[in-house]
């Protein structure tokens, strides 16, 4: 049995695990990098997760073949170039050629987003799948495409950005510098912002599970708040589904372990809007691996990179 190290690298922690490459999980652990630390801080932090992974392998007596890293932001040949926004000054680093020179490993770096999706696709939502997208819905929205069994980046990597896909021409403002973006509009934050406008109610205790409660609960505000959020997301989902045709969309991120119906709910706006005849074959899901996605899809990175 062959073993990696999972990492996910994300705005808050950095995420770790020792993976089997059938998808079992030795050891896992999270570290802490706060808010707005510096790059040295990061890398370093990085560093301490590795070696706590390659020291339980050891106590476990098994051999670590490799390192897989899911880094937010635009990342191509191991360098994260740029795009990371939640983190201080985090690009032009070659995470694979720092982490392999330090602990004498090859090291595989791709997008967080992309890994994420990875992992659903080899141990999770979409196990057996050639073809699927994901869509993790948090903050932001970020996605994967699996095509042909492999990860889709577009050239040099830089693409799949799916939360950015144009839904209103004339939008509102997103991020990215664009406007009328899925993000903006579909996000976990849109739909925060969107029931705050909506019912007047303001505070910390807004969030997406309250609106989630609220909306089992027929609230008016709460339920015209969700249902727009799921078509905003079926629109897009839709002309995923007539583009690509993939044989699972799989929806993750916090507030789709809402439940079932969170899921039915964007099943049934993206059908009402989809091409039928390229999604015959389809079916949109819940993601399985919660946390544990980004650091499974990491590891998975090493062994469908070593032989």
């Amino acid at each position: 049995m062959r073993y990696a190290v999972g990492i996910d690298l994300g705005g808050t922690f950095v995420k770790f695990a020792l993976v089997s490459e059938n998808g079992d999980i030795l050891f896992d652990n999270k570290l802490s990098i706060g808010g707005n630390i510096l790059r040295e801080d990061i890398l370093n932090t990085v560093s301490k997760a590795i070696s706590q992974v390659i020291q339980k392998a050891g106590e476990s007596n098994v051999e670590v073949i490799g390192i897989g890293l899911g880094s937010p932001g635009v990342v191509d040949g191991g360098i994260v170039h740029g795009g990371a926004d939640n983190l201080n000054r985090w690009e032009n680093i070659n995470l694979a050629e720092i982490y392999s020179t330090e602990f004498g490993l090859p090291v595989f770096v791709d997008n967080d987003a992309n890994v994420m999706g990875l992992g659903e696709a080899v141990y999770g939502a979409a196990k057996g799948c050639t073809d699927a997208i994901f869509l993790t819905v948090g903050t932001g929205i970020g996605g994967a495409i699996i095509m042909n069994g492999q990860l889709y980046g577009g050239y040099k990597n830089r693409g799949t950005e799916m939360g950015h896909v144009t839904i209103d021409h004339k939008g509102i403002a997103c991020n990215c510098g664009g406007r009328g973006c899925l993000e903006a509009y579909a996000s976990t934050s849109a739909l925060i912002g969107q029931y705050s406008e909506l019912s007047g109610k303001k505070g910390e205790h807004i969030n997406g599970h309250y609106i989630v409660e609220k909306f089992l609960d027929g609230e008016p505000d709460a339920v015209q708040c969700m249902n727009e959020h799921a078509d905003y997301l079926g629109h897009a989902i839709a002309g995923f589904i007539n583009t690509f045709a993939p044989q699972k969309v799989i929806i993750g991120g916090g507030i789709s372990e809402a439940g079932q119906f969170y899921i039915d709910l964007i099943k049934k706006s993206a059908f009402s809007y989809v091409m039928p005849d390229c999604s015959g074959f389809t079916d949109v899901v819940g993601a399985t691996l919660g946390n544990s996605a980004g650091c499974m899809g990491a590891a998975s990175l090493v062994f469908r990179n070593c032989n």
